[in-house]
C-alpha cells in the first residue's frame, strides 16, 4: 500500500539553534504501529501554507523506544515549509505525517565498527543511528565527523554530548568547525577529501576498517568524500549516503529528450496503480512528469521531494517505457528490476502503466 498522511499532534518543540528546531509528535497507541522505524530513516510532514500544501522530509533524531517520535528541521533560506515550521508552529498544534521511510538505515547483527561523516543538519539520521547502536550493540563502535559552521550552529550539541560521556570507549566524536577557530588546527574547515585524508593519517578515523561509512549532507560534498574513501581502499557497498538540498528546494528535473518531447506531443495516456485502484490520466507536456501531470489531473500520487532522493514516489514500470531525469535513491537493481519514480519519470511511448503497489 502506498503510503498515506495521518494527523500527529505536536508534543513539543525544542529549539537547537537560532536556526533550526526538533518537533516530538505525540503518537496515539493506535498508531504506534505504524509509526515503528529504523534508525535513519524519515518522516514526510505537510502543512496548509498561505492556502497551499506544502511537504518536505526530515530524518527522524529519535532512537526507537524513546518516548516521542522527533525530527528536525533547519530553517533553509527561500524554504516555505522549514520556515513556517521555525517561526509559526505551536505546541499542540497538528501536522500531516506519512509513517516511516527510508533506506538510509543502521546495519544488520550485533557488532559493527561505523564511520558517520555528516555536515549541518545531516545530523538528525544520524543521532538515531548513533543512540540505537550505542544502547542496543554493546560491542560495536562509532566515529562521528560532524562539520558545522560555528558551535552555535550544531544542532543536538547536548545530546551528543551525553552520548560521548556515557559511551567514551565506544564513541568517538570530532567537530569540525569551517567558521570557528578551534585550538587544533586539524579540526578547523570544512568536510573535504583532503580534510577525510588528514583525519584517516591522524588516526582519528580508520574508514578501511568501519564495516559502514555512511555520508549524510550536500550532494557535492557526498560526491567528493565517498570518492576520496573508495580511492582509499574502501569497498563502494560499504558507503551509504544521503542528500538533501542546502537550499531546501528540489532541484529542477533535466530537459526532456527529443524521442519523450515528440511522444508527448500527442498526448500519452498512463495508467497507475494506487492502493489496489487503477486510474487513468494524460500527459500533454514534454515538461510534465508523471507527477506533474497526475497533479494537473487531480490525482494524488504519493511524493516528498520531487527531487529523486527521497524515494516516496517509487513505482514500478508494467508496461511501457519511461525516463528519469535524475536518480538519488533507486538501487541499481531496483532501475534493472523496472523501478522508477513518478516525480522524475516522463514518458517515452504511447502507453505507461506504473504499479505504485509493487514491493
Amino acid at each position: 500500500m502506498a503510503p498515506r498522511f495521518h494527523e500527529l499532534k505536536v508534543a513539543a518543540i525544542e529549539r537547537q539553534t537560532a536556526d533550526a528546531i526538533a518537533i516530538a509528535f505525540e503518537l496515539p497507541d493506535e498508531m504506534r504501529e505504524t509509526f515503528q522505524f529504523q534508525p535513519g530513516q524519515y518522516l514526510t510532514l505537510a502543512a496548509d501554507i498561505d492556502g497551499e500544501e506544502a511537504r518536505r522530509s526530515y530524518s527522524i533524531c529519535s532512537a526507537p523506544g524513546d518516548p516521542h517520535l522527533r525530527v528536525g528541521v533547519k530553517k533553509v533560506r527561500d524554504g516555505r515549509f522549514s520556515t513556517y515550521v521555525n517561526e509559526q508552529l505551536q505546541v499542540g498544534a497538528s501536522l500531516r505525517v506519512m509513517p516511516p521511510q527510508g533506506r538510509f538505515t543502521a546495519l544488520k547483527g550485533e557488532r559493527h565498527d561505523y564511520l558517520l561523516v555528516v555536515a549541518g543538519s545531516g545530523i538528525t539520521p544520524m543521532l538515531s543511528i548513533a543512540k540505537t547502536v550505542l544502547t542496543h550493540e554493546p560491542e560495536s563502535t562509532i566515529t562521528l565527523v560532524y562539520g558545522n559552521r560555528a558551535t552555535d550552529t550544531i544542532m543536538f550539541l547536548e545530546e551528543l554530548n551525553d552520548l560521548k560521556d556515557r559511551h567514551m570507549q565506544r564513541f568517538t566524536l570530532v567537530h569540525l568547525l569551517s567558521r570557528e577557530k578551534q585550538d587544533v588546527d586539524l579540526f578547523n574547515g570544512r568536510i573535504t577529501a583532503k580534510k577525510m585524508e588528514e583525519l584517516a593519517q591522524a588516526g582519528l578515523i580508520d574508514p578501511l576498517a568501519a564495516d559502514g561509512v555512511f555520508l549524510c549532507g550536500p550532494g557535492a560534498m557526498i560526491d567528493e568524500v565517498s570518492e576520496k574513501f573508495r580511492a582509499m581502499g574502501v569497498d563502494a557497498n560499504r558507503i551509504r549516503f544521503e542528500r538533501f538540498t542546502p537550499s531546501g528546494e528540489a532541484p529542477a528535473p533535466r530537459k526532456a529528450s527529443v524521442e519523450t518531447e515528440k511522444v508527448v506531443r500527442d498526448g500519452v495516456e498512463v495508467e497507475v496503480l494506487l492502493d489496489g485502484v487503477r486510474r487513468s490520466f494524460a500527459v500533454r507536456d514534454s515538461t510534465d512528469t508523471v507527477l506533474d501531470a497526475a497533479h494537473k489531473a487531480g490525482l494524488e500520487l504519493p511524493y516528498s521531494c520531487a527531487g529523486g532522493m527521497c524515494c516516496t514516489c517509487r513505482c514500478r514500470v508494467v508496461e511501457g517505457e519511461g525516463e528519469m531525469a535524475v536518480n538519488f535513491s533507486l538501487e541499481p537493481w531496483e532501475v534493472e528490476a523496472g523501478f522508477t519514480l513518478a516525480c522524475q519519470t516522463r514518458p517515452k511511448t504511447r502507453k505507461l502503466i506504473l504499479d505504485f503497489d509493487a514491493a
